[in-house]
């Protein structure tokens, strides 16, 4: 038998998320093959593109959790019925040998059930991990009360008994919960066909939970250049952030870091900090929410992009986009893809929690001599070593696993 479609299944229709945006994307390059598509989501489903790909869309109505009442969210985070049977009804009516199911996000609104309705399908159905919810019940392996990464195994008696949540140790208890149902109805006695990572250094995270290593798939993620042109970061002298202006973004201790070291800093992005940084850091620049013509115009005027992220991202998608186009990067040492950009000569990695780490890095940088910014631009433009798949690479890849366990 071989591949005749694949379901792509997602908390929601629209991209406000990286995890959506690959599943968006996911379902754009696998129509441009002429594959089948269903795209199935918990929300309403409305998204025009996906009309005109000529994808079916099999939609819940349902809402994320944070647009909920709080008791209706409590329940259905931790176990949504209504997004369970939803899906097992279209197993049971349309799924055929040839049929390959991929689950993207699912915290938000499909919640843990979803794994349950996917059980008679595992050997066929692919998980991706674009986070660390599969593993950690706060996400991201963080202790946010102090501010540094958690090592600890989760579920365990240090876990429980760890305040560790952004809100508060009641809120870590109702993740808690969640993370129970996630393992109630993930049952890895069935033959799953694997998780897919979006970065090797994910590998031993997902193992600490439990996850056998036989179950775990390497696949970076895709990237699209900011410029198609190469920004001549040598000519510049400005340091760029581009996302969310959030706390544990490190947007704060990047600002105090420029300012420390006198060096002009544009903050490219939206968020709950922005107020804040607009008045305690009048001398950061602020754009604001931009579109991806918007981004490319402003980094085509910095040196380098920072990423400073307190908690450890796994991937940090913004890097190699900054990377290809041209820019040099300063990476906190807990995202994954540090040593990778300080391997290939991309950039610098430095200590957030350590003023004198955090401004060398930035010193070093806005000093470094133009040619040698020169040399460190071009070669990560021509991706000399690649840190992220292309768009093409990524889709193969994918086809591939699929035919793998359609055959």
């Amino acid at each position: 038998m071989t591949l005749t479609r694949v379901v792509v299944i997602n908390d929601a229709s629209q991209a406000f998320g990286g995890a959506t945006g690959l599943a968006l994307l996911n379902v754009r390059l696998l129509r441009a093959r002429g594959i089948d598509v269903t795209y199935v989501c918990g929300d309403t489903g409305d998204n025009d593109d996906l009309k005109r790909l000529g994808v079916r869309v099999v939609a819940a109505g349902g809402a994320r959790l944070l647009n909920r009442r709080r008791g209706d969210a409590f329940s259905r985070g931790i176990h949504n019925s209504d997004t369970r049977d939803m899906l097992a009804r279209l197993i049971a009516e349309d799924d055929t040998p040839g049929t390959v199911y991929h689950l993207h996000g699912w915290a938000q609104i499909l919640s843990p059930s979803i794994f349950s309705a996917l059980a008679p399908v595992a050997a066929r159905c692919y998980i991706h991990a674009h986070d660390m919810f599969l593993a950690c019940p706060n996400g991201v392996y963080m202790d946010y009360q102090k501010s540094e990464p958690c090592t600890r195994v989760p579920l365990s008696g240090s876990c429980l008994l760890c305040n560790c949540d952004k809100r508060s140790y009641l809120h870590k208890g109702w993740r808690v919960l969640r993370q129970h149902s996630l393992r109630r109805c993930f049952d890895l006695s069935r033959p799953w066909a694997g998780i897919v990572m979006i970065h090797p250094g994910m590998r031993p995270h997902l193992m600490r939970a439990g996850y056998p290593d036989g179950l775990l798939r390497d696949l970076r993620n895709p990237v699209r250049p900011f410029s198609e042109t190469r920004i001549r970061a040598e000519e510049n002298r400005t340091l760029a952030y581009v996302g969310r202006l959030e706390e544990d973004k490190g947007v704060l201790q990047l600002a105090a870091a420029a300012r420390r070291t006198g060096l002009h800093l544009v903050f490219i992005g939206e968020g709950a900090m922005r107020a804040r940084l607009e008045r305690e850091y009048p001398d950061a620049r602020v754009t604001g929410w931009q579109t991806r013509e918007g981004i490319a115009a402003h980094i085509a005027r910095a040196r380098a992009l920072v990423l400073p992220s307190i908690h450890p991202e796994p991937f940090g998608l913004v890097v190699p986009e900054a990377v290809e186009s041209g820019l040099p990067v300063a990476v906190a040492q807990t995202a994954m893809l540090a040593r990778d950009v300080v391997d290939a000569g991309y950039g610098l990695a430095f200590d957030v929690h350590d003023p004198q780490s955090f401004d060398g890095a930035l010193r070093a940088l806005a000093e470094m001599p133009d040619p040698r910014i020169a040399d460190m631009s071009k070669r990560g433009f021509d991706r000399v070593t690649p840190i992220a798949e292309t768009e093409a690479d990524w889709v193969q890849a994918l086809v591939g696993l699929y035919q793998s366990v359609a055959a």
